[in-house]
């Protein structure tokens, strides 16, 4: 039962109300924002909530039990101080959200309506509607280990146990958003990068890590995501290779097969789903690695 303070209870009770909402966003980097959909800037909580940004609540969902609340807010990418720069570069993926319901004519009369963090943003036409998921959807995200065939570590993490190496280099061609090539990254073999990851340490995107989409031949990459800013030859970056975690990949490429986290024999759907005849062998119940 939420426990709304007294004085902020009367309000309520009133016949006259003076409410608005406000909204506290706290980016991946660190950044707090505040917006309001009142008409005058609101400050509390060492957070000024802006007004006049355009931001309004779009949507709302309550759900009873282990449903998924959520809902929606939208806005205006520049005039709502989120920057579409900030976006591309996944400032706001998983940023947290605090909706208050606030007394505009006395900000300590407020209360806490929900947290909430940023899931999928939609843009278009300069405005954006991005989608808020309620803390329910946490327990949607695997935990721990499960039975698969991929492997479940990390390339180079403490249970892969592969050391590698990052390759340094240096632009020579790119299309400036998407894909890029290097002299560096000729000696290497195909795919050696796909799924990896690229991070700027020079340029107007220094700083930024994106992951490779495909690593193809002449030390070309593609970029599973645009950059924000352009991609101009001369930028430097770090590049550290990928794996599909696949067994072969994990044998035959890094040759780390005794640590490969993963099921690689399990038995897969076709398998489970094929009628078994009799005299077949595989299908009597007994091991199929013999």
């Amino acid at each position: 039962m939420r426990d709304i303070p007294h004085d902020f209870a009367a309000h309520l009770a009133g016949e006259t109300t003076t409410l608005c909402r406000c909204w506290r966003l706290v980016r991946r980097d660190g950044v707090v924002l505040g917006f309001t959909d009142h008409d005058v800037d609101i400050a509390f909580g060492e957070t000024v909530f802006a007004a006049r940004t355009g931001l309004e609540a779009a949507e709302a969902t309550a759900e009873l039990g282990f449903a998924v609340s959520g809902g929606e807010i939208a806005g205006a990418l520049v005039s709502a101080g989120i920057a579409e720069d900030d976006v591309e570069a996944g400032l706001y993926d998983d940023a947290g959200v605090e909706t208050w319901l606030v007394n505009w004519a006395d900000p300590q009369q407020r209360i806490l309506l929900d947290l909430h963090s940023i899931g999928e943003i939609r843009r278009a036409d300069g405005a954006f509607v991005a989608e808020l998921r309620g803390l329910a959807h946490r327990l949607d995200e695997e935990r721990g280990r499960l039975y698969r065939a991929a492997c479940s570590a990390d390339l180079g993490d403490d249970a892969c146990g592969v050391a590698i190496t990052p390759t340094e280099g240096v632009v020579s061609e790119t299309d400036g958003a998407l894909t890029l090539s290097a002299d560096a990254l000729e000696t290497f073999g195909l795919d050696w990068f796909t799924g990896g990851a690229l991070t700027f340490t020079g340029g107007a995107n220094a700083g930024l890590k994106v992951e490779i989409r495909l690593h193809r031949a002449g030390g070309a990459l593609d970029l599973w995501r645009r950059t924000p800013r352009p991609i101009t030859p001369g930028d430097a970056f770090v590049a550290t290779p990928g794996c599909d975690k696949r067994f072969s990949t994990c044998r035959d490429r890094f040759a780390n097969a005794v640590n490969f986290r993963g099921f690689p024999h399990m038995p897969g759907n076709d398998f489970i789903l094929r009628v078994p005849q009799e005299g077949e062998p595989g299908l009597d119940g007994g091991s199929l690695f013999r």
